[in-house]
């Protein structure tokens, strides 16, 4: 249903990388959520009313929930879709991140409501009824919902959106919740056993744990999460391929929402280079790197010496003290400035976030490592983080 519509109302669907059309496809299917999830309280409250069943009518609520996520997946993308402006340079893509929190917390409080209403059944049970018709209405919520899994899913990693992936999570946690429900009622059938108030407890257990994850995946790029391996890869793939890169560091990705990524990072040139032609290359890797990738790049030069045999005898000796102290720390940006009394060493040692040491404790080692090397050896280091 979701392939028929998007030719009938998004004329270039498959131009999926144009904000417009992303936008177009988020609130097209935030609508069609609407709709479903309406038709699937409907029919589930009229259901569970007629049954008495709890686990039922908490699942029917559970839809409205759904609807009410789906109205917020719609605004969502509709906001994400503005047009950068003075007070938000990089646009608004962020406002996707903040409308998946909003279905998480709902999902959680969805979960807690059920559980709650469960244990209060389970206190005071009562008999319910059974129809076919009830049967029939939970196997078409079923199917209907692994549709809106599918959809979600598919669309979501098509558009790397965490609310539409998020939205996904909920209808597989819908679609597991009723067919306990179905089972509690075919079960209390038979059996006569009263276990519709225990099914109920379930069901907003499994919710409530959906709600979690589906929050934290969320909360993760809100907060600042570090790039994908393989975003990084293909950047330095790039960057690298150009002859006089010596070498990239200090990468830095700043997301900004799906399709609004830019990134920052210092290449190492030869300090003999020709200035000019340095700038044309470095002007043609960030349009590489926009057109390749999709993001907007900042490069920085870092003039190094290159050929020098004491600058790189030097910096084989301070490589050995590192890997002296961890095969974790590298370095970068190395050069010397050589005076009548002493040496200063000058460079930069990239260490992980679990590294033990403080960064203070890690000077003052590698600075005693060095000057046992040589007395007239003086470090001055910075301490960098690994990005990934």
């Amino acid at each position: 249903m979701i392939t028929l519509l998007s030719k009938i109302f998004i004329k270039t669907n498959e131009d999926i990388g144009e904000a417009y059309i992303r936008q177009a496809y988020g609130m097209l299917c935030g609508a069609v959520g609407i709709f479903l999830n309406l038709c699937l309280f409907t029919g589930k409250f009229l259901a569970g009313t007629f049954s008495n069943s709890i686990a039922i009518t908490a699942d029917a609520f559970n839809n409205l929930s759904d609807a009410g996520s789906s109205i917020i997946t719609l605004i969502g993308f509709k906001m994400a879709g503005q047009k950068p402006d003075p007070s938000h340079p990089f646009g608004h893509g962020r406002i996707e991140y903040i409308s998946g929190l909003l279905i998480s917390v709902i999902i959680l409080l969805m979960g807690l409501e059920l559980v709650k209403s469960s244990i209060s059944k389970i206190l005071h049970p009562e008999i319910l009824d059974f129809s076919p018709i009830i049967i029939l209405v939970l196997v078409a919520s079923i199917l209907v919902k692994c549709y809106m899994f599918l959809y979600n899913r598919r669309l979501g990693r098509k558009l790397d959106s965490a609310a539409m992936l998020a939205t996904a999570t909920d209808s597989l946690s819908d679609t597991l919740a009723t067919a306990a429900v179905l089972a509690a009622t075919l079960i209390s059938h038979f059996t006569d056993l009263a276990i519709d108030g225990w099914c109920g407890v379930l069901v907003g257990l499994f919710i409530c744990f959906a709600g979690y994850h589906a929050a934290k995946d969320t909360i993760s790029p809100l907060l600042g999460q570090a790039p994908e391996k393989e975003f990084v890869r293909q950047i330095n793939d790039i960057v690298m391929a150009y002859e006089n890169v010596i070498g990239i560091h200090d990468l830095i990705v700043h997301n900004y929402g799906p399709g609004r990524v830019l990134i920052s990072l210092h290449a190492e040139v030869p300090a003999d280079g020709e200035l000019l032609a340095l700038h044309d290359m470095i002007d043609t890797i960030e349009h590489e790197l926009r057109d390749k990738l999709s993001c907007h790049a900042v490069i920085h030069m870092d003039p190094v010496c290159v050929g020098d045999q004491e600058t790189a005898r030097l910096k084989t000796v301070a490589q050995k003290c590192l890997r002296e102290i961890s095969p974790a720390l590298t370095l970068h940006d190395f050069r010397i400035v050589a005076g009548p009394t002493h040496t200063n060493l000058i460079f930069d040692t990239v260490t992980p976030y679990d590294f033990a040491m403080s960064d203070k404790e890690l000077v003052e080692l590698i600075k005693a490592k060095l000057q046992s090397e040589n007395p007239n050896y003086f470090a001055v280091i910075e301490v960098d983080k690994q990005m990934v």
